[in-house]
């Protein structure tokens, strides 16, 4: 009571307070009557008589126990605002998880580590026993949050005593513990210090020189804590049940390494990764291994980023010429990502008109009736309106049409979409200025609003501001964490700090994207914005390309939605499910479900890849043997040059179902007599007719030019 009768709240008053509190009843206790006050020792008589020592101790407890909670008890408590926020089960990993950090935070200055770790545990059951207590304890440190509280809270999974329970509690996927390696930086990199990682894998390391196929993961932590130890269980349940390497990036964290520097390491591994063809994390260095990348919350940021900086490397006609095209990742899966670094409060038209597409219906459903339910929920009305589910009359004016003209402005293409985002709206924004009068009544001065085209909407991080997991106030400091004191990136332009601003000619070629994420996730808007993104620019690509006759490999089947993105929202849970499955069990399910995700990502890539190189095959076949039978000679020279000539990745794929890349100078005797045995199969003999009929001159000149090269490379054989 004193700081607030001197106007200046501190830790220092209350103390004071405290400590004068005890040394008044100290002195009361050494000076005074033993048996008190005149008027209490009336009562104690009185009592004495009728309550044992015992009793009398009970029933004060019980009087202070009602006294505090006596609001409660006659019906005058305040609204509990957790109430409906999660399920059951979530809730009870909230509880313990609000507990610890409490408990953390109050012995986080004790100097001896020892000691330190064990009163983190004593006051953490003190906090699990007097939740309020903790969720106080909380508050008031996430209102003066600093690096060190951060990293304290995150990193406590890594403390002696919860890791050893941790080890206890999570199944044994893996015979094997992780190994701490350091992958060197490519040499196109302006860095040179190698990057830290810990490489999952049920096996020694000699067995990576058989597989072709790898796992990349970027923790999440804010951008300023958390390694990759702290997400054990889902990596051990990764490389336990796809039994594929999962390489996870230790990178450096902000402040003392600042936006873009985890960045850059990340796509730096990527590049070794490739260029190595693996050889960096113990593969065999014959093939191009397939990586899917992981990301989550911080680390699913990273994870688009690295993937639109590989997506503009291929764009890049400059490092195009310097060395060879990186390919692009398989497939990401991302969980709960933060993809936004704007904290805004309303959402807007365009951000809206993804949310609301009527092919999100299913999985948007309630997600978006409590977004519509927010005004209602406010005034106490629950009705919602009937033309609530309806599609707005009018798409806003910054909003893209599903129907793209085939002839599409390059530089709209190439520009940042800052109206998917909540940064400077002002700034951006395309809409008409406000008329202070209607055109039929031009004689009213009134301000008049506009016309609703979509129902007003608060963004996540602010419906859900008061989430257990991940509040405002974390979200900011993170954000001015990362970013640093020297740095001022533009906010509605920079998309690999807020890849939802990403530029449609990159998102064209963003892979197959698997988003899991909890609805009540204050970053669950940063999901399906970026979901309706992909979705809207790969069918208005789709569309451009069949328009205009350019359909190639990729474009063998029609467009389906399922292979551009995928959006699973887990209701009644938030943030950072799958860091505490054993506190939250049902996280086990959802790592499991993300396993069998990569493992789709890398057989519909194997698909992809026989498909792609059986129609070069047949391609192939076309243009050498589809000149008729006037030149008989030159086509049995061409027939004998093919062994050579063609890779031997199709002979292989007949006995293996797996593709090899390269294996091209393997040779095979019996190479030849498979093809034509392949060719009679398919059809391509002599008796059938060609799928492609090339003009008599052309066709000639081209073999011609064939069969003289022929015994110039040594190709040419005499029959």
């Amino acid at each position: 009571m004193i700081d607030h009768v001197l106007g200046k709240p501190s830790v220092k008053s209350r103390r004071l307070q405290v400590l004068a509190v005890l040394a008044f009843w100290s002195f009361y206790l050494f000076k005074g009557h033993r048996h008190g006050p005149p008027l209490i020792r009336k009562l104690s008589k009185i009592t004495s008589r009728v309550l044992t020592t015992w009793q009398t101790v009970v029933f004060t407890m019980m009087y202070l126990y009602a006294a505090r909670n006596f609001s409660t008890l006659v019906g005058l408590a305040s609204p509990e605002p957790m109430a409906n926020m999660y399920d059951a089960k979530y809730f009870r990993a909230t509880w313990v998880l609000t507990a610890l950090d409490a408990g953390f935070w109050t012995a986080m200055k004790i100097r001896k580590k020892w000691i330190r770790d064990i009163a983190s545990l004593v006051f953490s059951l003190f906090y699990l026993i007097s939740a309020e207590s903790a969720d106080e304890k909380v508050r008031k440190v996430r209102g003066t949050l600093t690096v060190e509280h951060l990293r304290v809270s995150w990193n406590k999974g890594t403390t002696p005593y919860l890791q050893a329970l941790q080890n206890l509690m999570r199944p044994r996927f893996t015979r094997w513990p992780p190994r701490a390696i350091r992958i060197p930086r490519p040499s196109t990199s302006d860095y040179k210090e190698p990057v830290s990682a810990w490489l999952y894998y049920d096996g020694p390391i000699s067995d990576l020189e058989h597989i072709n196929k790898m796992i990349l993961d970027v923790p999440g932590g804010g951008f300023v804590a958390m390694n990759p130890r702290c997400n054990d269980d889902k990596l051990f349940a990764w490389a336990g049940k796809t039994g594929l390497p999962v390489l996870s990036l230790d990178y450096k964290k902000a402040p003392e390494f600042p936006y873009p520097y985890a960045l850059n390491e990340c796509f730096d591994v990527y590049t070794t990764i490739i260029r190595s063809k693996g050889r960096c994390i113990g593969m065999s260095g014959m093939e191009i291994p397939k990586v899917v990348v992981t990301g989550d919350s911080a680390g699913g940021n990273l994870a688009t980023a690295m993937t639109l900086m590989i997506i503009e490397s291929a764009t890049n006609r400059r490092q195009s010429l310097i060395q060879a095209e990186l390919p692009i990742p398989i497939g990401l899966i991302l969980l709960y990502p933060g993809l936004d670094m704007n904290i805004g409060n309303w959402m807007s038209d365009e951000q809206m008109s993804l949310i609301k597409d009527r092919r999100m219906r299913v999985t948007n459903k309630d997600y978006l009736r409590r977004k519509s339910m927010q005004y209602n929920d406010l005034v106490g009305t629950p009705h919602q309106s009937d033309d609530e589910d309806e599609e707005p009359s009018s798409l806003a004016p910054g909003a893209k049409s599903s129907k793209v003209d085939s002839a599409v402005d390059e530089g709209e293409l190439r520009s940042p979409h800052p109206e998917y985002s909540h940064a400077n709206r002002q700034t951006w924004a395309k809409s008409q200025p406000s008329t202070t009068a209607s055109n039929k009544d031009t004689k009213s001065m009134s301000h008049r609003p506009e016309p609703m085209r979509t129902r007003l909407a608060m963004a996540s991080m602010i419906s859900y501001f008061n989430d257990r997991v991940l509040t405002p106030e974390m979200m900011r400091a993170m954000i001015i964490l990362y970013i640093g004191p020297h740095n001022r990136p533009d906010f509605s332009q920079d998309y690999l700090l807020s890849p939802i601003l990403a530029p449609d000619y990159l998102l064209q070629r963003f892979p197959k994207t698997y988003f899991l994420t909890g609805e009540r996730d204050p970053l669950v808007d940063d999901t399906v914005i970026f979901a309706g993104r992909l979705r809207r620019v790969k069918q208005a690509f789709h569309s451009q390309r069949t328009s205009q006759g350019m359909n190639g490999l990729d474009d063998i089947t029609d467009f389906d939605e399922k292979d551009v993105a995928e959006v699973v929202l887990i209701p009644g849970i938030s943030h950072g499910f799958t860091q505490f499955p054993s506190l939250y069990p049902p996280a086990w399910k959802l790592i499991d479900r993300c396993a069998r995700w990569a493992l789709d990502l890398h057989n519909t890539a194997e698909m992809r890849m026989k498909r792609e190189q059986q129609t070069m095959s047949q391609r192939h076949h076309v243009r050498t043997e589809s000149s008729g039978d006037e030149d008989r000679p030159l086509e049995i020279n061409m027939t004998k040059m093919r062994p050579r000539t063609i890779s031997d990745n199709a002979k292989v794929k007949s006995k293996s179902p797996e593709p090899a890349e390269d294996e091209g100078d393997i040779e095979k005797p019996n190479g030849n007599s498979r093809r034509r045995k392949s060719n009679g199969k398919s059809g391509f003999g002599q008796k059938s007719k060609s799928f492609v009929k090339l003009d008599s001159s052309d066709d000639l000149l081209g073999r011609r030019m064939q069969g003289l090269a022929g015994p110039l490379t040594g190709a040419h054989e005499e029959d």
